[in-house]
């Protein structure tokens, strides 16, 4: 199979969906992979490297999607690759589709054959090609809205873990699934007071077996919630719906009547965000601010911290993308479910329920197409 690698041109985006050492585990079963020039470079990836790989080298992102039969990337297409697609070609990425119909629209349209790693299911159940992105991003929370609460930043000026004779700050965590067991872990360390909210009980349980009184558990519901966001200095949003748009938890009005300066971090931006007030931001302008509350929604969050993430990324993605390359997409999806359930649109069908449900498309199961 040919294999391209286009550089990333979301705001601030760094990582690339192929390492060398990538390259290299897919030319070795005799595939042939296309990689732009400088895909990698900002993150000392050079085209030196991918050449020894056994890469070939392309000027233009237009003759990746030209010619290559898969098309491995790590954020979402932006809507001129979108129109780069064409009907059959493989195409394997996050897509955070839910709350981005425009984004849907053109992969509808393309025909494409369009694999989610936001979507791929483990053999525990979980989502092993989203975990390590919330790994990096659960942590990176508590260092963006450690700085934020910073008065040069906009802050109330406090110092997350305080110091001797004068309180921490209070870190709220929503969510105690990958993103929120992260940022957990960096409040702690941090030496921050730390509520955590999840409607999992077994959950809450396996945390406070670990951390004991140096963390307060909370069973997740509407009361706990608004008592726990206003007594917040920072509070991280972290929950998931698979492929589904996230949950509005914390409204506007709730927004409204927290502390001034405070910081809230929205992680699951990606999925359109858990706060009411929330909109996608860059890296290049990270905050916005609401009723004097600064607001930290960027949409690639791992983005700055470009090289940790696309090798933690690659050890995740790897083995499907060598599937889908030695078998071909129907009998790789075929031969596992797990890389079915990544199955988001296909040849100008909808195929993952929670999209189709998002955003008013009629839902065709991927077992349907697959002849």
């Amino acid at each position: 199979m040919l294999i391209g690698v286009p550089k990333e041109i979301k705001n601030h985006e760094y990582r690339v969906g192929l390492t060398p050492s990538s390259v290299r585990e897919l030319t070795l079963r005799k595939h042939q992979v296309l990689v732009q020039k400088n895909a990698g470079s900002a993150i000392g990836l050079t085209d030196e490297q991918y050449a020894a790989a056994g890469a070939t080298l392309v000027d233009s992102a237009k003759e990746i999607f030209e010619r290559a039969d898969m098309i491995v990337k790590v954020k979402e297409p932006q809507l001129n690759e979108c129109a780069m697609l064409k009907k059959g070609q493989i195409l394997y990425t996050y897509l955070h589709l839910a709350p981005d119909p425009e984004q849907t629209k053109a992969l509808i349209a393309s025909g494409a054959v369009c694999i989610a790693y936001e979507t791929i299911t483990g053999a525990g159940g979980g989502l092993p090609l989203l975990a390590p992105m919330s790994e990096v991003a659960g942590r990176m929370a508590i260092q963006a809205g450690a700085a934020h609460l910073e008065k040069s930043k906009g802050g109330m000026g406090l110092l997350l873990g305080g110091v001797p004779g004068v309180a921490p700050g209070h870190v709220v965590i929503i969510g105690a699934g990958v993103v929120g067991t992260n940022a957990l872990q960096m409040a702690v360390g941090a030496g921050a007071r730390v509520t955590v909210l999840d409607k999992s009980i077994d959950r809450l349980r396996q945390l406070d077996l670990v951390y004991g009184n140096r963390i307060v558990t909370a069973f997740s519901n509407a009361h706990a919630i608004e008592e726990a966001v206003l007594s917040a200095d920072l509070v991280v949003g972290g929950v998931l719906v698979p492929g589904a748009e996230a949950p509005k938890l914390v409204s506007r009005d709730l927004i409204s009547r927290m502390k001034l300066g405070a910081v809230v971090v929205d992680v699951a931006i990606d999925q359109g965000g858990c706060f009411e007030t929330s909109h996608a931001t860059t890296h290049a302008e990270p905050t916005f601010v609401v009723d004097g509350v600064i607001h930290y929604c960027v949409a690639n969050m791992p983005g700055a911290v470009a090289r940790t993430s696309t090798f933690a990324l690659n050890n995740a993605t790897i083995g499907h993308a060598i599937a889908l390359a030695d078998k071909g997409w129907k009998k790789a999806v075929r031969d596992d479910a797990h890389l079915l359930n990544g199955l988001n649109v296909c040849l100008g069908k909808v195929t993952y329920e929670a999209v189709a449900k998002a955003l008013g498309y009629e839902y065709v199961p991927a077992d349907s197409l697959l002849g």
